[in-house]
């Protein structure tokens, strides 16, 4: 049994420093030639920009160069567990070329990026070449210690193994020994020594602070946009109020007088007042009833947000398949915003989309909750100025929510919507 274990930890460990090595030779073959040229076209292209034509290229390359910066974080998770974090700006998605290029180019996340690419094609190519150097360079010397160094030796007789020269048998055993010395190396180094190729990596690339303070510059955004939708809700019931109910109510306390006045002296006139002032009481209770629901639907306070958008898709002209998945119920200021979330979706949906039927899917997993809301309709949905969705973004934004649209042309849409939060 203990020969196995032995037997088993030898191959795992030789495993392991096999990948190690072949790992960091593909990532030195890569590096070299997209490193170099990535800060090449990034240098041209931030050149061209006074001339008008970095406008339109800038944006483009420096995309490129983050989706590498990409790649690089999630090899070092996957291949050494090495996490390295991002903190790029967001842009609006329908910005020009100018707003994006310079908000490109003021991004500190996107400044890192850059300066990795010349870390990378310098420091970061001889740290990843190192371990396949260490590992196969040893083979070489056990070939020359084998007699093969009289193939390649020099005029004088003479072949270089390292700093040993090699020109007969004692000095071939200095060989040998030399790469005894850089295998045994390498089984105990090359891991590490990829291992800390992305902590460099991640040095240059982590945002470290930087994280910090965009995090604390969204969420005085999102701050902004909160109290600003806020102030605009209660514009909006204050309006509600004195155009509908207020009116109706005061309506009403005028017929009042006026048949309080006809009881004796026209009892029929003042019947039919009576009927009018009657029905105009319903209709206030129904705007009552309906300003409520658009502060907070009493449905959602007493059965949670599933029973609530199921309540929602019943009052839509269209079919509206509901999917609830939640095995409990969120905090209530996240169960609001995801409702009225919800609600201006399924009204654009309804408004824009052309479609004839609706698909609504609520679930949480992993710590989030997730709400997709998909039609087969015309597409062509997008975040934007007007759209509604904009308004959508920004609350969820306070939340630490995302808003993701997938709207081609001809259909289908999709709209998800992500919240992180707990269930209870």
């Amino acid at each position: 049994m203990t020969t196995n274990t032995n037997s088993g930890g030898f191959r795992g460990r030789a495993r392991e420093v096999l990948l190690a090595a072949v790992r960091g030779l593909v990532l030195a073959l890569v590096i070299l030639p997209v490193s170099v040229l990535c800060f090449t076209l990034t240098a041209v292209s931030v050149a061209l920009v006074p001339i008008g034509v970095g406008i339109v290229t800038t944006p483009w390359i420096l995309g490129g160069v983050r989706d590498v910066a990409d790649v690089r974080r999630r090899l070092a998770y996957e291949w050494c567990g090495v996490r390295i974090r991002s903190a790029y700006r967001p842009l609006p998605p329908d910005a020009n070329p100018w707003t994006r290029t310079f908000g490109m180019l003021r991004d500190p996340q996107v400044g890192r990026d850059v300066l990795w690419l010349f870390v990378d094609m310098t420091a970061g190519f001889l740290t990843a070449l190192l371990p396949a150097v260490l590992l196969f360079y040893p083979f070489e010397g056990f070939a020359v210690a084998a007699g093969l160094w009289r193939v390649f030796a020099d005029g004088a007789g003479t072949y270089w193994y390292g700093f040993v020269p090699v020109s007969g048998p004692p000095t071939q055993f200095g060989a040998a020994a030399t790469a005894a010395v850089l295998l045994v190396g390498a089984w105990y180094l090359c891991p590490r020594l990829l291992t800390a190729h992305f902590r460099l990596t991640r040095a240059v690339l982590d945002p470290g602070e930087g994280e910090l303070v965009e995090r604390v510059r969204v969420l005085t955004e999102t701050r902004k946009d909160a109290v600003d939708t806020s102030a605009a809700e209660l514009r909006r019931i204050e309006r509600d109020l004195h155009d509908g109910a207020q009116a109706r109510l005061v309506a009403m306390g005028m017929d009042l007088g006026t048949i309080e006045m006809l009881m004796d002296k026209d009892p029929e006139k003042a019947r039919q007042l009576l009927t009018q002032t009657r029905q105009a009481s319903v209709e206030a209770l129904g705007e009552l009833r309906d300003l409520v629901r658009g502060i907070h639907p009493p449905v959602l306070a007493e059965r949670g947000l599933g029973d609530a958008v199921r309540a929602l898709a019943l009052r839509l002209p269209l079919p509206t398949e509901v999917t609830v998945d939640l095995p409990g119920r969120a905090d209530a200021p996240v169960e609001s915003a995801a409702y009225f979330a919800v609600s201006e979706v399924l009204t654009n949906a309804v408004k824009h989309s052309g479609a004839d039927r609706i698909w609504v899917d609520l679930h949480h997993t992993d710590g989030m909750l997730r709400i997709s809301v998909t039609d087969h309709g015309k597409g062509g949905a997008v975040i934007g100025a007007g759209s509604g969705l904009a308004g959508v973004e920004r609350r969820l934004g306070t939340f630490d929510g995302v808003l993701a649209v997938g709207s081609p042309a001809g259909g289908p849409t999709m709209v998800t919507m992500e919240i992180p939060c707990a269930l209870s």
